[in-house]
């Protein structure tokens, strides 16, 4: 097929009123969004808009309070006290997600993901770490998979002190309680795909129990085209008391990690720096979750993570997996990570669950919940995206993959200015595997997205070069 230039953008405007693009909230706009939602911007499904009523930011706080009562979760603290350290908070989270899994007629399981980490660093003797896994299988295409994660454990100061209390709220209870928030709601339902919720241990000594976990998915072959993490997302007040409480940042690394020489170079060749699965799929997080329903904007950096800090994300970036980081708009450094102590003017100090705000940690689940749920219910990405360039025309041919999906429609074709950051315009290609656009390739960039019967779009795929 071939779309003229002149249509295209004629098309402009009809496409943001067909795909309903909605103006983003108005706490989003007094945050610094202030601009028109992308082109591609998805409206929340009915069903979307009914779980996200669901999350409820009470049960939100009771799960960190109780992480938070353990005394500490350090990786290697006590694992076989009923009442403290990181084996009671493992213990609990099992019976939790347990509980939640009950609920889901046999759709959901849980399971104690265990391996002996031999003395490494931060690891001075074998220690037994354990990440605590909900699976929800999907109902269409289950061999499809979304991960959402917290790490569990919890320190102080010296990363080394596996004694004092430590407890935690903040970093990252906090995430902890968005993954279980989401399983709880998920788990009455049936997703297309497959959604995994995990606690994970191990983080604060070397991102452990996220590697092992990512390594477990890459030994099995899995197909896991998304993974967020939530590290740090229980609070919108920074350490100078400036609060943004209706932002949240998505940090998204660039050039992929595991890209070999030879991509990479190509990468370069033809520009797409800032077009990795990662960048799409965080640019999908703002079409499906940058809204009224969410209440929040989500502010996408574009990098891996935070100077001198790293999060769970980095090991499924390691082994190719598109993933991304949520954290809150600006840490506050006088309570993480802090000996909990109260000074001479009775000021208390500490990652203690007072220094929280439960109904920010909601409106972050919320943002977890549409991303996930429109991921898991739409299309997976296209596959084998090409761009054709072997021919020196004024004209750009994509070829791609169909999917196997049986509620397939067709496909979207998307473009943009190089120096966009955002997809601005959409054009209807079909239900077909090849498509041509009269405009030069050389001058703008494409991709390519899939989209369902009932109007949910996949991330968009940006094309490599092809013959």
């Amino acid at each position: 097929m071939r779309h003229s230039r002149r249509s295209v953008l004629t098309a402009t405007a009809a496409s943001a009123v067909a795909l309903g693009v909605t103006a983003p909230p108005a706490q989003a706009a007094s945050s610094g969004s202030g601009s028109r939602p992308p082109a591609t911007a998805q409206p929340p499904s009915r069903e979307l808009r009914a779980l996200l009523k669901e999350i409820d930011p009470d049960r939100i706080e009771a799960t960190v309070r109780k992480l938070v009562s353990f005394g500490t979760r350090h990786t290697l603290s006590v694992q076989d006290d009923p009442a403290r350290g990181i084996g009671a908070a493992r213990d609990w989270l099992l019976a939790e997600l347990r509980s939640y899994a009950a609920e889901s007629g046999g759709r959901m399981t849980v399971e104690a993901q265990s391996y002996i980490q031999e003395p490494a660093s931060r690891i001075p003797t074998a220690t037994r770490i354990t990440n605590v896994v909900a699976t929800l299988r999907g109902s269409v295409t289950p061999e499809r998979v979304y991960v959402v994660s917290g790490h569990y454990d919890s320190r102080v100061t010296d990363v080394m002190d596996a004694v004092s209390d430590a407890p935690g709220a903040d970093d990252d209870a906090s995430g902890v309680a968005v993954a279980l928030e989401l399983a709880r709601v998920m788990a009455r339902r049936r997703p297309a795909a497959t959604i995994v919720f995990a606690a994970v241990a191990g983080e604060e000594q070397g991102l452990y129990g996220s590697a092992y976990m990512a390594q477990q998915f890459k030994a099995a072959g899995a197909d896991v085209q998304g993974m967020f993490t939530n590290d740090i997302v229980g609070s919108p007040t920074a350490d100078d008391g400036v609060e943004d409480p209706y932002t949240i940042r998505l940090f998204a690394e660039g050039v992929p990690t595991s890209e070999t020489p030879a991509q990479a170079a190509t990468r370069r060749s033809v520009g797409g720096e800032n077009d990795s699965p990662t960048r799409q799929l965080a640019r999908f997080v703002r079409d499906t979750a940058d809204n009224a329903a969410t209440g929040m904007h989500v502010r996408m950096v574009y990098r891996r993570d935070r100077y001198l800090r790293g999060g769970d994300q980095i090991p499924f970036l390691e082994r190719g997996y598109p993933a991304a980081r949520f954290t809150e708009p600006a840490e506050d450094y006088a309570h993480q990570h802090q000996d909990v102590r109260v000074d001479d003017t009775g000021k208390q100090y500490g990652d203690l669950p007072e220094f929280c705000d439960f109904a920010f940690v909601a409106r972050v689940a919320k943002v977890n919940a549409a991303a996930l749920w429109t991921l898991a219910q739409a299309p997976g990405t296209p596959r084998d995206t090409k761009i054709i360039t072997s021919t020196l025309t004024n004209s750009t041919q994509l070829t791609w993959t169909r999917g196997t999906e049986p509620d397939l429609a067709g496909y979207e074709v998307v473009w943009r200015e190089t120096t966009a950051p955002e997809w601005t315009h959409v054009i209807t290609a079909g239900d077909v595997t090849t498509y041509e656009v009269d405009m030069s390739k050389d001058n703008v960039f494409f991709g390519v997205r899939a989209v369902n019967r009932a109007g949910e779009r996949s991330p968009v795929a940006f094309p490599a070069p092809g013959a």
